[in-house]
């Protein structure tokens, strides 16, 4: 992530931090209440990875591909490791008597697929590994982006194309519910679409399509996923996960639109709680998505222990266990989120919103950076 307290530091987009915001806050509440349709309503991992693939496709353009993935893979493992190293001793100690032989605990050094986990302990552990097929499917993106840049840019869309085919032709294939290999392989065929998008962003491809036929492929691509859905509904209802290619199309559609927009974001500046708010989202994204499931988890065992779930009253059980969730994953933030900050070669700081320096204070009336100068941070 770019540390924007730097006098050196380049405007940020504060259109792409509040979508990512608006991503990680819906992360969080899917994973808590369990309501399908709010993957619907905002497709938060594709979403994230086109941002994410916007912004490899900058920094490649800056700087040699090894430097860019060194740099993207500090900014994210560090606090992963500081994840493994409190879950993976309690799983053990918790009594994993099934663990797996020892090299694969090495998947929560190098996230190549989703780490091993116990289900002992409440399943904190389980439920915390559960999220980190994200990791692993980014980390892949960004190994394999300098030869999809050099791809894209020769073949833009037959690039894009390839992985749908595929996902096509495996569309009776168990991949979700397949081993890890597959399951990651799956994870990054259904999301590299996505990321593909954010290199067709960053190129300027997307502003040469007029609005009104972005906004009908947009249109298509949701109806026609959707429509499978409706169609063919899995064990939790309308829910994209058990169809890679839905889940794929799906995802494109929003993206499609949301990264054709360039709305003027000028009025966030006007919000100072907002503005904190979305700059703290963004400067520890990588915590709160780590720790939220086993926040989450935590969370309901404490429920269980105050027996929450026997109120009689459905809104205040909602309330009560939204501030527990809340007030844990704070403290987790708290606790551990300035890795965050060790990790960007920034100074480590318990707050996780920017303090403006007195240049930057007096440069906020200054005019809107040119969209393709601007730099964001990356989960």
């Amino acid at each position: 992530m770019v540390d924007v307290t730097s006098a050196q530091a380049p405007a940020r987009d504060r259109y792409f931090d509040t979508l990512r915001a608006l991503a990680i806050v819906r992360v969080v509440a899917y994973h808590a209440f369990h309501y399908a349709v709010l993957a619907l309503l905002f497709p938060s991992m594709g979403v994230m990875f086109a941002l994410g693939g916007s912004l490899m496709a900058k920094s490649l353009d800056r700087s040699p591909g090894p430097k860019v993935i060194r740099s993207r893979v500090r900014r994210l493992l560090p606090a992963l490791w500081v994840m493994g190293l409190v879950l993976v001793p309690l799983m053990l100690a918790g009594g994993w008597a099934h663990h797996p032989a020892w090299p694969d605990f090495l998947l929560w050094v190098v996230p190549l697929a989703t780490p091993p986990a116990s289900h002992g302990i409440g399943d904190v552990g389980a439920e915390g590994a559960g999220v980190l097929w994200y990791l692993a499917t980014y980390l892949w993106l960004v190994l394999l982006s300098p030869v999809l840049l050099r791809l894209y840019r020769r073949r833009r869309v037959l690039t894009i194309a390839v992985p749908l085919l595929i996902l096509a032709a495996l569309h009776s294939q168990p991949i979700v519910t397949g081993n890890n290999a597959v399951q990651t392989a799956g994870y990054v065929l259904t999301f590299l679409p996505c990321w593909l998008l954010g290199f067709a962003h960053r190129d300027g491809d997307l502003r040469r399509l007029r609005p009104a036929l972005v906004a009908g492929i947009a249109a298509v691509l949701t109806v026609v996923s959707l429509g499978w859905v409706v169609e063919h509904p899995g064990p939790g209802g309308l829910d994209l996960v058990p169809f890679p290619l839905a889940h794929a199309l799906y995802s494109m559609g929003f993206v499609l639109a949301l990264l054709r927009l360039d709305p003027d974001m000028a009025w966030l500046g006007r919000l100072p709680l907002l503005q904190r708010l979305v700059a703290a989202l963004n400067n520890r994204a990588v915590t709160i998505y780590l720790w939220h499931n086993v926040v989450i988890t935590a969370a309901i065992i404490v429920g269980d222990q105050l027996k929450l779930w026997d109120w009689h009253q459905g809104l205040l059980i909602y309330l009560a266990f939204s501030g527990i969730a809340l007030s844990m994953l704070l403290f987790a933030v708290l606790a551990v989120g300035w890795v965050e900050d060790l990790a960007a070669r920034r100074t480590p700081r318990l707050r996780p919103w920017p303090v403006p320096s007195p240049r930057h204070a007096a440069g906020r009336g200054a005019p809107r950076v040119e969209r393709r100068a601007r730099v964001g941070a990356t989960v």
